[in-house]
């Protein structure tokens, strides 16, 4: 039973939460004190769901959604070990199939098309996630607790997809319902005002911890900003061609180390930060996102000279710190251009890419980046299906909108990147809030008023990789001995398991033989429009 307590403190969040105005009488810590209570709520409700299958609805689009309401929601359980010549096959597809799970074993000696050959070994993986936003928070919020707990339970828990590195905003994005930063009014140099926002408390901490708890705390976080607070900018405007002055460069490297105390506070720490995100958007001609501009030379100086030196000798020494945070295209010659500074090179840790370009700008780009810096890990830290020209946003129940998710995975795979992290977690029917009305698809959309929420193409497209290729997993070698029209790519987990998945774009069935040292050859018959995760001993 919930207590009258409990009920009252949530009565009084969802009412405060809804308002979304700037101004509230309810102050941060209050509500952040008012929110202990999910946690509280999660255990009362801990969604201790026995596998079900996926609920599924047509919308008459490209393929079907999983429905998730109070009485139902489908999971799928951490895999168990079988010993050879077993293994295991699931599949989701075009045609309604989810995560669907056969046994098969590995006994023809015919001539195999895919070997795998573990002997070759390329990256190790960070992980898989998608970003806290504001909008993902007020989102999780519109729904029934019970029902909040079974939707962080799809992402984070064992019965779910197992995310387990994550994107946390500094401040405002377009996914947000108003344009903030942490110190905004008058300029203040020592930051003497800096201080979390209110979105903070009611729609990131909050579910962040929640995700903590579910994961048994094997789960890692990234920071990026979209904009600095406008005194410390050229243009003096959260948006738009505007760049952080030179006077405050020191002042914008210490912001950063005041987001990571502010967190560390509240009991969250994070793996890694970037050094903004998309710094590109401040050369687009009125473009409306909040941005901090850099060219590969400032963000250099700024980083050797500010950022780097000012996190490595806080209480945050170990973060790691991420260049670019933004599109393919930009690869490698941005990079080169910053790490012509030997110290700029030696503070940085990994660069991050985004997806947006990804089909002008080809993949082999990721690897000529890693060819220059093979010291640098490669994180794809955003994308999205946005609407092209005569769609929605939001195209419930869109297989080929899963299909653009799972094939740019395998092709970051191939070249040499190291984990992937989708954008909005969760949005609603509109593809929102957003406050300037650049609207996109999720994973995960939330219907507050019928009281569900619906999982896309998208989720189980991600999920064949989130799920079954944990963090520490290495990429291994794949050879195609005979032409099939499939993509493909490979890994040993931790647990020494083996994992290959396979990605049929084509409308008819492929027949697949899988082998590799000393165990003969498995026959996959691998259905149209599908993705399929195949795992052994």
């Amino acid at each position: 039973m919930i207590t009258k307590q409990v009920k009252e403190h949530h009565k009084l969040f969802e009412y405060k939460s809804r308002r979304h105005l700037p101004n509230t009488s309810l102050s941060s810590r209050d509500s952040l004190a008012m929110l202990s209570v999910l946690p509280l709520v999660l255990l009362i409700f801990p969604g201790s769901l026995k596998s079900q299958e996926c609920a599924s609805r047509d919308y008459g689009h490209d393929g079907t959604v999983c429905v998730c309401n109070l009485t139902h929601c489908d999971t799928i359980p951490r895999p168990e070990r079988v010993e050879r010549p077993q293994l295991i096959v699931y599949s989701s597809n075009r045609a309604g199939l989810r995560f669907h799970r056969t046994i098969q074993n590995f006994t023809s000696d015919a001539a195999p098309q895919i070997y795998i050959n573990p002997r070759k070994e390329y990256q190790t993986v960070l992980g898989w996630g998608g970003a806290f936003t504001d909008s993902n928070g007020i989102n999780i919020n519109s729904l029934d607790q019970e029902l909040q707990g079974k939707l962080l339970r799809s992402y984070f828990g064992p019965d779910g997809i197992e995310y387990s590195l994550c994107r946390v905003p500094m401040g405002g994005t377009d996914f947000s319902t108003r344009a903030y930063s942490y110190d905004d009014g008058e300029e203040d140099k020592e930051l003497n005002n800096f201080r979390l926002a209110r979105e903070d408390y009611l729609y990131k901490i909050p579910y962040i911890k929640a995700a903590f708890n579910l994961s048994d705390n094997d789960f890692q976080l990234i920071a990026s900003t979209w904009t600095a607070p406008r005194w410390m900018k050229t243009n003096r405007e959260y948006s738009g061609f505007g760049f952080i002055r030179e006077s405050m460069y020191q002042t914008w490297a210490n912001y950063f180390v005041k987001f990571l105390d502010e967190y560390q506070n509240e009991g969250v720490t994070f793996w890694g930060v970037t050094t903004g995100n998309e710094p590109a958007d401040a050369f687009i001609f009125r473009d409306q996102l909040e941005v901090v501009g850099w060219t590969p030379w400032l963000v250099s100086e700024w980083i050797s000279s500010n950022l780097g030196p000012t996190i490595r000798n806080s209480n945050h020494s170990n973060v790691k710190i991420m260049i670019l945070d933004d599109q393919r295209a930009f690869l490698p010659w941005y990079v080169d251009k910053a790490f012509i500074n030997k110290m700029t090179r030696q503070y940085i840790d990994g660069i991050a890419v985004h997806w947006y370009t990804d089909d002008i700008s080809p993949a082999y780009l990721l690897s000529e980046t890693h060819e220059h810096f093979p010291e640098k890990f490669i994180l794809a830290t955003e994308a999205s299906n946005m609407p092209q020209f005569g769609q929605k946003p939001v195209v419930l129940g869109s297989w080929h909108r899963g299909e653009n998710y799972s094939d740019d995975i395998i092709k970051d795979l191939l070249n040499w990147v190291t984990g992937w992290i989708d954008w909005n977690m969760v949005l609603d029917l509109d593809g929102g809030p957003n406050y300037i009305r650049n609207f996109v698809d999720a994973p995960l959309i939330v219907n507050s008023t019928s009281g569900e929420f619906y999982k896309q193409p998208m989720y189980y497209h991600v999920g064949h990789f989130s799920k079954f290729v944990p963090k520490g997993s290495v990429r291994i070698g794949v050879e195609k001995r005979e032409r099939v029209d499939v993509e493909c790519v490979a890994f040993r987990r931790p647990d020494n398991g083996t994992v290959l998945v396979i990605f049929n774009r084509r409308h008819e069935s492929v027949p697949v033989g899988i082998t590799t040292d000393g165990v003969g050859t498995a026959q996959i018959n691998v259905t149209p429009r599908s993705i399929n995760t195949i795992l052994y001993w």
